[in-house]
């Protein structure tokens, strides 16, 4: 019900294990492969590894910020690591990233001799400034993506970065220069607070912002790469629950990446939304996935589009048992009010934004055309 085919691989269903370090080495992507995932990708492979900073990650209970850099296991290492990583036959994406299209290449041709079954190229660091400006380099990311569609007989995904003016250049670089897919996005240039009694970020330096906040990015991202470029796609930010997957393969992509769940809410948490998914497709009777595939594409259009509706807020009087007054401080326009446990609109003053249909916790408010 849910097995989708990604680039000619055979997944159960469409989620897959991001790249970070939850997938680190051969052990680490196995206990992945116990959720029930379709695929996993690597932790970004390097030509030369380096030591981790301490501490290196921070959440605020909403975000994380992230600055590991890449995998502590040499290039040569991650020949055992394969074999390890695809002993139980699930399916290997390994990350590869670099400053130049020979050292990519390279790394490719590598990972593809130890057994991989695709490549995504990482051409993105929030940490490192020269490749977050190469990430938004259509160029740049054409001859990246070339080298290694010219050196693997694999598929080749390109991870594109939210940092930059037009995505959609970038992922038509990709899809010109040959590469099977993107991905979409990788984490944000951030910094996750400051401590005002002492002065002192969260973390010493910049890192990646993933996690939930993210999610409306990676949504964007991804439904401007589906409408203005044919080529498959993998949506990555945010992912929590079940219903974050069906939103981006609503969007338009064939395969969600989870991280950061899988980080802070572990394994169980990962199999909770493979299972919810599934049931999900069995009560709306979904037999496939590219069933629901860019569903929601069609519900969205550009701003110049937006036609101008005499929309307002709920006719008047609407019981409300609720105590609260979240409608009414939310109301810039001073519409609302509530008299005897009714909410009152003023329809003459109401200007339609809609807000108070958000801010209201009983839901009780809609809007009216």
């Amino acid at each position: 019900m849910t097995e989708t085919n990604f680039l000619g691989m055979k997944m159960k269903n469409p989620i897959m294990i991001a790249a970070g370090p939850w997938s680190r080495d051969g052990k680490s992507i196995k206990r992945c492969f116990k959720t029930g995932v379709g695929a996993v990708v690597t932790e970004s492979i390097v030509s030369d590894t380096m030591l981790d900073v301490r501490p290196r990650i921070a959440y605020n209970g909403s975000g994380a910020q992230n600055i590991r850099l890449y995998s502590d296991v040499q290039v040569e290492g991650w020949e055992r690591e394969m074999k390890i990583a695809k002993s139980s036959g699930g399916i290997v994406i390994a990350s590869v990233s670099a400053q130049t299209p020979s050292e990519i290449a390279y790394l490719a041709t590598k990972l593809e001799k130890f057994g991989a079954d695709a490549i995504e190229i990482s051409v993105s660091n929030p940490m490192w400034q020269s490749l977050e400006v190469m990430a938004s380099n259509p160029e740049t990311i054409y001859d990246m993506t070339k080298e290694v569609v010219s050196n693997v007989n694999i598929p080749v995904i390109t991870k594109l970065s939210q940092n930059t003016t037009n995505i959609s250049l970038v992922a038509k670089a990709v899809k010109e220069a040959g590469g099977s897919a993107v991905s979409a996005i990788n984490t944000i240039r951030c910094i996750l607070g400051v401590d005002i009694d002492n002065a002192k970020p969260t973390l010493g330096t910049y890192g990646g912002y993933s996690g939930a906040p993210i999610k409306p990015l990676g949504l964007a991202s991804v439904a401007t790469i589906a409408q203005s470029v044919n080529i498959p796609l993998s949506g990555i930010g945010g992912v929590e629950k079940h219903q974050d997957v069906l939103e981006y393969i609503m969007l338009g992509a064939d395969t969600v990446q989870i991280g950061t769940t899988m980080m802070v809410d572990g394994p169980e948490k990962v199999k909770e939304i493979v299972n919810d998914l599934e049931l999900w497709c069995e009560e709306k009777n979904i037999s496939s996935i590219s069933e629901i595939k860019g569903k929601a594409l069609k519900n969205l259009r550009s701003f110049d589009e937006m036609k101008i509706e005499p929309a307002t807020s709920t006719v008047s009087s609407v019981p409300c048992d609720v105590d609260c007054d979240k409608c009414i401080r939310a109301c810039i326009y001073g519409a609302i009010s509530k008299e005897k446990g009714n909410v009152n609109v003023n329809k003459k003053i109401c200007n339609g934004c809609g807000l108070c249909t958000f801010v209201c916790p009983p839901k009780k408010l809609k809007m009216q055309w």
